[in-house]
């Protein structure tokens, strides 16, 4: 019998529009994003609530280079003296090297871009584990049971976190909600306001899902079950092939 590991929403922005996430395990707790620049008291708050202090968090994941996942990722190591997680395929805009590229899904991401917000600079950090290609972290080490994988699409580098329990924690895969996400209409998933490559998420969803995933966590609105994340990737899979035609064409 697998045991069901507590999954803490921390709302960076209220209303769910940015989460971070803590994963509470036997020893210690595991943090998924890091949030905006200068939101640690946030996330102080959160630990605060479960009676534990920065030293408890034994792990810090990445899940993408964004601002709102990655802005405060040297902040918060500095505070806990926990490791970095991080995904190769980001690791140029973790530096501060090279800027993001943005592909917007809809109207709101375009307007959304337009107001320079997402293309903020952040603090630059290298990160202390670094995951390349499908390469996994095996989290029982830093008291949790689960996995982080790679499941690109989102960004190349997006990482996410598989539990045991079947939770999953993915980033920005998938988001639901209004504009930016939460606020209403949690339960019906979309596509984040900027996604690279949206066959490749479809693939990384399909993937979790077949490999026991059940209730998704993320950055924008949720939680989601896994049946509205499979109904989510097979539309992204119709959408792709109606811009693959079109494209074609």
């Amino acid at each position: 019998m697998r045991v069901r590991q507590e999954v803490v929403r921390i709302p960076i922005l209220p209303f769910g529009l940015v989460n971070a996430h803590l994963v509470l395990g036997t020893d210690g707790a595991i943090l998924v994003d890091a949030g905006l620049p200068d939101t640690q008291d946030v996330v102080e708050q959160a630990l605060r609530a479960r009676n534990l202090a920065w030293s408890d968090v034994k792990l810090i994941v990445v899940t993408h280079a964004h601002i709102d996942h990655a802005g405060n990722a040297g902040r918060i190591r500095a505070l806990t003296g926990a490791p970095v997680c991080a995904h190769q395929g980001d690791l140029d805009h973790y530096r501060q090297h090279k800027r993001m590229t943005f592909c917007a899904t809809g109207a709101f991401g375009r307007l959304f871009y337009r107001t320079g917000l997402i293309q903020r600079a952040y603090e630059p950090f290298e990160p202390d584990i670094l995951l390349s290609g499908n390469q996994t972290l095996d989290l029982r080490p830093y008291g949790v049971a689960g996995t982080v994988v790679s499941t690109p699409g989102h960004t190349c580098g997006s990482l996410s976190v598989a539990l045991d329990d079947g939770q999953a924690l993915v980033g920005d895969l998938i988001s639901s909600g209004i504009l930016l996400g939460g606020i209403a209409l949690t339960g019906r998933a979309k596509r984040p306001p900027f996604e690279d490559d949206p066959s490749r998420v479809a693939d990384a969803l399909d993937r979790l899902t077949a490999e026991g995933s059940l209730h998704f966590f993320m950055g924008h609105g949720g939680p989601l079950p896994a049946s509205e994340v499979r109904r989510h990737a097979n539309r992204l899979r119709q959408g792709s092939g109606k811009r693959s035609a079109g494209t074609s064409s």
